[in-house]
């Protein structure tokens, strides 16, 4: 107490002139029309300035749950489309048979995630995402982020699964030229994570530089069309009926941050009739 004492007493002349200035400010403000307009103003930049500085702060801090709503919204506009694809390619096929109209059941949804682990610099390259089979998420399924293609789940737990990477020497994709029927086969040669090859191209096959390469949709795990890479190259192929085209892929596996996991409702009964067909074949 003494101390607080001493410390006003050592600086009273200071405070009375704080005090004085301050009734003398409001005496010019209150008393002036011009003083008060300008004072009135310089207030209204100020707090503007403050308010739009916390906005930006707290816009900031925001943005993890507004990527998270723009990809769920993303992932349901994503299965209106594959499912109407679908059901397009039904009704296109029943047309000239019947003019009723059959009901299909959604064959394909999405399931949004995070990737919560990621590696590009090995030669069998592995994330993971936080969703796992509580969440309806299984073995095989293909998983994709908002530019194209980026997996597929390997291991699922209750909560979090593996996913094997693009980026991954072992894994192969089926995929074409869009717009057309030209089926390849795109794997990772390791190095570059932006660079893949698509091989046993038809030699007749014709295309351009920076044709797009998509899904071939001949397997359960993606759906046709989902896009994979561009066309940057031919190379040569060991095998002369066909070559190898590189592409520089869709997605940006240094960046990858929020996934989709594809499901669909007929895998299982589908991959069981290729099991079937496969042991009738031996």
């Amino acid at each position: 107490m003494k101390n607080l004492i001493h410390f006003i007493m050592r600086y009273s002349a200071w405070f009375v002139f704080a005090f004085y200035a301050i009734i003398s400010l409001l005496l010019l403000v209150t008393g002036n029309n011009y003083q008060r307009s300008v004072y009135l103003t310089s207030a209204n930049y100020v707090t503007g300035s403050v308010y739009k500085a916390a906005s930006q702060v707290t816009g900031y801090f925001h943005l993890k749950t507004i990527n998270e709503d723009l990809q769920a919204n993303n992932a349901l506009l994503q299965n209106e489309v594959l499912n109407l694809k679908e059901q397009l390619a039904q009704y296109k096929v029943l047309a000239s048979d019947s003019l009723l109209p059959i009901n299909y059941p959604d064959r394909f949804g999405y399931v949004s995630a995070a990737v919560i682990n990621n590696n590009t610099s090995h030669r069998k390259n592995f994330f993971t995402i936080d969703k796992g089979a509580l969440d309806g998420i299984k073995s095989g399924m293909g998983v994709v982020d908002h530019n194209g293609v980026a997996g597929i789940v390997n291991v699922t737990g209750p909560h979090m699964s593996r996913v094997i990477s693009l980026l991954n020497e072992n894994q192969h994709f089926s995929v074409k030229l869009k717009d057309t029927e030209f089926i390849g086969s795109m794997s990772w040669k390791g190095g570059d994570p932006t660079i893949g090859y698509v091989e046993e191209i038809p030699r007749h096959a014709r295309y351009n530089i920076g044709d797009t390469i998509v899904t071939s949709g001949y397997s359960t795990t993606f759906p046709e069309g989902i896009p994979v890479g561009k066309v940057l190259a031919r190379v040569k192929s060991g095998d002369d009926s066909f070559f190898t085209l590189k592409i520089k892929l869709a997605t940006d596996f240094r960046s990858l941050s929020t996934i989709r996991v594809v499901k669909d409702i007929y895998k299982t009964e589908i991959d069981s009739l290729a099991v079937f067909d496969e042991m009738n074949m031996q």
